[in-house]
């Protein structure tokens, strides 16, 4: 392996890990989309006690979890074809570099089809343990009893946003995971567009999390709600 595609290898692993302390040193800055969403989510659980009828509560995170196994369904069948193609023998891997990926050792390309495998990989496990903690967050929904102590409501709205945020986090994440797998993938062109693809898909998360005309109007009602 050339030493560019070294370098663009600790860059790709650099921007991997390192983007979830960065998002976090941002947040503690200037705040953040997940960070904000935190605190709407918080709001959401609490103002979710107050309600007769939690329907509407369902329906929504019914719809969260639909959009989640959605995402783990089409994860499940790129690993699959990816490792279709890894582990499909020597044949499969020429004919595969024959459609137009940079020519280079066998050995190379296994490891770069390992690399966007592994991404897919995280962002599936990410997938399915958000599911898991969704279904239990509706399941405490469900199960939210009628309180009448204004604490007790907003203890048990904050008990049940401690389980839907990690959920909805790593969702996120687990989204995130498909960005640097497509950066990933651009390795298979060659150790400069493995550069330039988590590149623009490190920039492109963060200025999404931080400066997005999302990121802007989701901080502006953070903070009406932090005042209400």
């Amino acid at each position: 392996m050339a030493l560019l595609d070294w370098i663009a290898l600790v860059v790709f692993f650099i921007a991997w890990l390192g983007y979830g302390p960065l998002l976090r040193l941002i947040a503690r800055r200037s705040g953040s989309l997940n960070a904000d969403m935190l605190i709407v989510r918080d709001s959401w659980m609490t103002a979710m006690t107050h309600r007769e009828m939690r329907l509407l509560d369902s329906q929504l995170m019914g719809h969260s979890i639909n959009s989640a196994s959605f995402f783990a369904s089409t994860n499940l069948l790129l690993i699959a074809a990816v490792a279709g193609i890894l582990f499909g023998g020597e044949a499969a891997l020429r004919g595969f570099a024959a459609v137009g990926a940079e020519a280079v050792p066998i050995k190379l390309l296994e490891a770069k089809l390992a690399l966007v495998l592994v991404c897919l990989a995280r962002g599936f496990l990410d997938f399915i343990w958000s599911l898991r903690q969704m279904n239990y967050a509706l399941a405490l929904i469900g199960a939210a009893p009628e309180i009448h102590v204004e604490a007790d409501r907003v203890a048990y709205g904050h008990a049940t946003a401690q389980v839907l945020n990690p959920a909805l986090s790593g969702f996120s994440q687990g989204v995130r995971g498909y960005y640097f797998a497509l950066a990933a993938a651009a390795w298979l062109f060659g150790p400069l567009w493995l550069l330039l693809g988590v590149i623009s898909a490190f920039s492109l998360l963060v200025w999404r999390q931080a400066a997005s005309p999302a990121a802007r109007a989701v901080r502006a009602a953070r903070r009406l709600l932090e005042r209400s």
